[in-house]
């Protein structure tokens, strides 16, 4: 992932503004170490930080048209340049990057080009040529991005809160699949997918035409000129990625470069759920397979680095995103800069474990197509953000347009959970690739019930944050939580805590805003909490929440069914980290 930073029509064309600029950009430079450019046409400012994943060696940015009167800065990645390369046979491109497309398809086609970009994006595109300005974002928001307005008139647009959030008025999140036009001064939707509506959809459901859908979509992200691997949990969706990863990787670009055995990387507290069944299916497909471990101390003491690149006070995300951000640093060290995940597939068809609750097809649909809709502020932005904090990419398959659209056209009778017919969550996925001939994975694997991350990694990383968060908050601070943060109240000690540390980097009205809030039950929305009255007596985002489904859950008092919490080094007026306890075993 690279950093995009745009600074348009400010008053301001003088040095002091450029060098002000590229200190801004610098904020994004864990995201593209490899190299950095700035662009500056009259009072517009485009700078970038790189991440070189596709021609390392000449696709520096900003990319320019034949004629540099067309100047666009990107952040992600287009599977499909080759082919819209070939529609364009009267264009130069200037570098073998997959974004040099852009500018050219602008030229073609203008403003309505940006539905036939297949990938994941963020752009601000500058056309010189009357000095007006397009912004866009991917479908599903898998890149991050913001838009802010500042006191002189200008428009701010970076793909992190700190690259804008001292210089604006108002900021926001840019939303997921809007173009934002210059000319027409306005946000409009370019991706108008039929699920968007919520309408109930009738097509049955055809196994072998889902599995062929994410066998496309995984084969399309094996397109890189570096390093890569896949993020190993062991649960179904990111073992159905290294299995497909494994099987097509043979005679790609990419194997022919860096070879054809798979490396697979998993995260966990020693003795976690995950770190088992990620070393199982490792064995199975013959990955070379990278462990690392943490403790609960080590994964506290990065809390406040989390929070300042993940920019967010939610507890969920939190909790997923420190693992995953201890596991991205130990990754980039092995010189891998890019990785394919599994997030996107609990939404798509209903795979966090409340779902079991749903009352019926047409409130079990209408809650995957919310919980689509909210990716971007919760397990995109953690992919995202974990990972790049780092300066590695992560690529999420199941996000692919191609295979919503697949996923979400059949009807939701099937997707349902029906115990009485060994139908578990997941379960037309599951049956997608249960594969007697030629298994993609072993059959306890492919039916191992749904853990959400932040609860894979190990239970007692949860309970460790709770009982930090106890020593750090005191009941008095609850008591008055509702004046000190009117909007979106931390309800929990873990919650205030976490709000206490991203008010202290983020102090704007503005970016407490684009956090989500509301009533949640293991990942539910709030409208789900309905389904059960129990649910809104325990409102914990953890997976174990869930009474009588989770085979470790907590009891109904909220408290968890098992003990042994580690100690947590608290009780001293200056923290000292532990030795850090990440091991790597390959």
């Amino acid at each position: 992932m690279c950093g995009i930073l745009a600074v348009l029509g400010c008053s301001d064309d003088s040095q002091a503004k450029r060098v002000r600029v590229l200190e801004l950009s610098r904020r994004l430079k864990h995201r593209g170490p490899d190299w950095s450019g700035l662009y500056q046409h009259g009072d517009c400012f485009l700078a970038h930080q790189r991440l070189a994943i596709i021609d390392p060696a000449s696709g520096d940015q900003p990319l320019y048209n034949e004629d540099k009167s067309i100047v666009v800065t990107v952040n992600g990645e287009i599977y499909n340049h080759e082919e819209l390369r070939s529609r364009l046979p009267n264009h130069k491109f200037r570098t073998g990057s997959d974004c040099d497309v852009i500018a050219h398809l602008y030229e073609e086609y203008g403003e309505d080009f940006v539905d036939m970009l297949d990938g994941m994006f963020s752009f601000v595109l500058l056309d010189t040529r009357d000095n007006s300005f397009i912004v866009a974002r991917d479908a599903i928001g898998i890149t991050s991005l913001y838009i802010g307005w500042s006191l002189d008139g200008s428009v701010w647009i970076s793909s992190e809160l700190k690259g804008l959030n001292d210089d604006c008025e108002h900021f926001e999140s840019f939303p997921p699949g809007h173009l934002y036009s210059s000319k027409e001064g306005a946000l409009k939707r370019w991706y108008n997918p039929t699920w968007f509506s919520e309408t109930i959809p009738s097509a049955p459901y055809d196994p072998l035409v889902l599995r062929r859908a994410f066998e496309t979509a995984v084969i399309k992200r094996l397109m890189t000129d570096v390093p890569f691997g896949v993020l190993l949990s062991g649960g179904l969706d990111s073992s159905l990625v290294a299995s497909i990863t494994a099987r097509h990787l043979a005679g790609t670009k990419a194997a022919k470069q860096w070879g054809a055995q798979l490396h697979s990387f998993c995260v966990g507290l020693e003795g976690s759920p995950d770190l088992k069944a990620a070393k199982e299916v490792a064995d199975y497909l013959g990955t070379v397979h990278h462990e690392f471990h943490f403790t609960v101390q080590d994964g506290i003491d990065a809390i406040e680095d989390v929070i300042y690149h993940i920019e967010t006070y939610d507890v969920t995300t939190i909790r997923a995103s420190t693992p995953m951000f201890l596991m991205s640093r130990k990754i980039k060290s092995l010189g891998v800069k890019m990785v394919i995940s599994g997030e996107g597939s609990d939404e798509i068809f209903g795979g966090y474990l409340y779902f079991h609750k749903a009352p019926n097809k047409e409130e079990f649909h209408r809650e995957t197509c919310r919980k689509i809709k909210a990716l971007h502020m919760y397990d995109c932005l953690r992919a995202n953000k974990s990972t790049s904090a780092w300066g590695l990419e992560a690529r999420v398959p199941f996000l692919d347009k191609d295979f919503i659209k697949a996923a979400m056209d059949i009807d939701p009778e099937f997707k349902m959970i029906k115990k009485d017919q060994g139908r578990i969550e997941k379960w037309v996925l599951r049956k997608a690739f249960d594969d007697e001939e030629q298994p993609y994975l072993p059959k306890h694997i492919l039916y191992r019930q749904k853990e959400q991350f932040s609860d894979g990694v190990g239970y007692s990383w949860i309970d460790g944050l709770k009982s930090h968060a106890a020593l750090h908050v005191t009941d008095k601070m609850m008591m008055n939580a509702e004046r000190i943060f009117p909007h979106n109240t931390p309800y929990t000690k873990e919650a205030y805590y976490y709000r206490m540390i991203f008010e202290r980097f983020f102090p704007q009205n503005s970016a407490r805003n684009t956090v989500p809030g509301g009533p949640s039950v293991a990942c539910s929305t709030a409208t789900a909490v309905a389904w059960d009255a129990e649910w809104s007596k325990n409102l914990d985002p953890s997976g174990r929440a869930i009474f009588e489904v989770h085979q470790q859950a907590y009891d109904k008092q909220g408290a968890p069914v098992t003990s042994g919490i580690p100690e947590i080094i608290d009780n001293v007026p200056q923290m000292k980290a532990s030795t850090v306890g990440v091991a790597i075993h390959s």
